[in-house]
């Protein structure tokens, strides 16, 4: 069977062109690691962050702040039929414009920890110039429009500056205080100057507020540091397993080779592995049956016995690996034709009923009549039969009973049932014993000790004819093992065989 794979490429035992990433993976997973065991969830540890975030902030709302001074500025003249407004107007549009350019050149600039305490500053030196500036409003003053109703447009304005200033900078540590300290100050100084009710209520009011919205931008900075940690973490939780996967994908692939590569080699040393062991049985049985003429000492022509039968059992146990190997090397190569299930089913009982005999175990046939032929490898079924039979008989107590079954499938197929009633297998250890080299408690312990490997083997050339092997055992009930070939192998199909329910819709449909 051509599995499309070079010459070259079965060579290649492990490919060690790949390890160097073992190395490059391994100190990812580890400084990955590191950061989530020791990485900063305090502000501190998120100032980039949080100054990326505040100069983005600036950049998106910078239209907003020439709105709300043009609108507040054409109020103030409308009020005081006074144009002084204009030139405090026009500085404060000139602050803004600077702080704009200053937060687009920062955008363009690779912030690493020691700038983003400059810029940091630079920004606070901008609050507080704009922070001024609000000041110089509050000292602004019309005595034609009267004292309550120019206060409380300047409390009105200095309200809204301050809650938009809370919004824009919260991002900004101490930011709210060197924006409206000065304005906070100037109000103090007026109010103590005039001893106007006007102005204390102005002043308490504007305190009180920015108390408030400072409390309110503390917790809006620790929710935003809050949410950077968490995303911080999720994302190194994410490079974490991106790079565990990558491990054991890799992990996974030399595996593969490796298990390929032992596989291609116990299927190409075949025939290395069986010459030698065929002189030793030959050899070995020559001298065991005197062809050459006797031994004079019983205990050598014992010793040749043994070693005969050792062969032999050798040679058996690399027959069992090389069919596996070669299985799973994809070098195994079915030589179909048409064979009769029950006929080989006989010859294989046959086979194994001197050794049942001497076990007084008691094989029953229950063959359906009229079996046709199936299209498969003829020498593969004889091996998946004989090693089931083996088994049964193996683990089946003296005077047993062994039940051999073959049959049609419900959906059209042939099956093969041997069930014995010896020890059985614990459920849980089926899984165990239907892995290569897996034997179940029982098997260990038995006399009979097997290389584990039978019933791998069955299990895969059944999957080669694209069939199904199924092993139902309790403990100190028996065992059964059923061999089920598909249809599309039935060279005189009979049709499946129909449930209850659609035979009885069948039948109404035609009354």
């Amino acid at each position: 069977m051509n599995t499309g794979v070079s010459t070259s490429t079965d060579k290649i035992i492990v490919d060690k062109s790949r390890s160097h990433r073992n190395k490059a993976v391994s100190k990812a997973v580890r400084s990955t690691r590191e950061r989530l065991q020791t990485g900063q969830s305090t502000a501190s540890g998120f100032d980039r962050e949080m100054l990326r975030l505040y100069i983005s902030s600036v950049l998106q709302g910078a239209i907003a702040m020439p709105i709300f001074l043009v609108l507040i500025t054409t109020i103030g003249i409308y009020l005081s039929q006074r144009l002084n407004l204009i030139g405090w107007a026009l500085l404060a549009l000139s602050i803004h414009a600077l702080t704009v350019l200053l937060a687009r050149r920062a955008s363009t600039d690779d912030i690493t920890a020691e700038k983003a305490v400059l810029w940091r500053r630079r920004f606070l030196v901008a609050q507080i110039v704009m922070g001024i500036c609000w000041a110089s409003f509050s000292m602004q003053e019309c005595t034609a429009c009267g004292e309550v109703t120019f206060t409380f447009y300047k409390g009105g304005v200095l309200l809204i500056a301050l809650a938009a200033t809370t919004m824009g900078t919260f991002l900004l540590r101490n930011a709210l205080i060197a924006t409206f300290a000065p304005a906070v100050l100037a109000l103090s100084v007026q109010a103590l100057l005039a001893q106007s009710p006007a102005y204390l209520g102005m002043t308490a009011t504007l305190s009180t507020a920015m108390v408030f919205m400072l409390f309110m931008t503390t917790r809006m900075h620790r929710a935003n540091v809050h949410i950077l940690s968490v995303q911080s973490e999720k994302d190194d939780l994410i490079a974490e397993l991106e790079v565990a996967k990558s491990m054991s994908d890799e992990a996974r692939r030399r595996a593969e080779e490796a298990n390929l590569a032992k596989s291609r080699f116990l299927a190409s040393m075949s025939h290395e592995l069986r010459t030698p062991l065929n002189a030793i049985l030959g050899f070995s049985e020559v001298m065991s049956t005197e062809v050459l003429g006797p031994l004079n000492n019983p205990i050598y022509k014992e010793y040749t016995g043994d070693i005969h039968r050792s062969g032999q059992h050798l040679l058996d146990l690399i027959n069992e690996i090389l069919d596996l190997s070669r299985i799973e090397a994809g070098k195994y190569d079915l030589n179909e034709e048409s064979i009769h299930l029950v006929e080989m089913t006989e010859d294989c009982i046959g086979m194994v009923q001197l050794r049942a005999r001497t076990k007084n175990i008691t094989i029953t046939e229950q063959f359906e009549p009229g079996m046709p032929a199936v299209w498969v490898d003829e020498k593969s079924m004889r091996q998946v039969t004989l090693n089931l039979l083996s088994n049964a008989v193996k683990f089946t107590p003296s005077g047993g009973e062994i039940s051999v079954k073959v049959g049609w499938t419900a959906g059209g197929g042939q099956y093969l049932s041997i069930k014995d009633n010896g020890p059985g297998i614990p459920e849980d250890e089926i899984p165990i014993v239907l892995s290569a080299f897996g034997q179940g408690s029982i098997a260990i312990k038995s006399a009979e000790q097997g290389t584990g490997l039978g019933l791998p083997i069955v299990q895969a050339i059944l999957s080669k004819h694209n069939g199904e092997f199924i092993l139902k055992s309790k403990l100190r009930e028996g065992t059964e093992a059923i061999a089920i070939l598909p249809s599309k192998r039935v060279l005189e199909s009979i049709p499946a065989v129909e449930d209850a329910h659609a035979v009885e819709r069948r039948r109404k449909s035609f009354a």
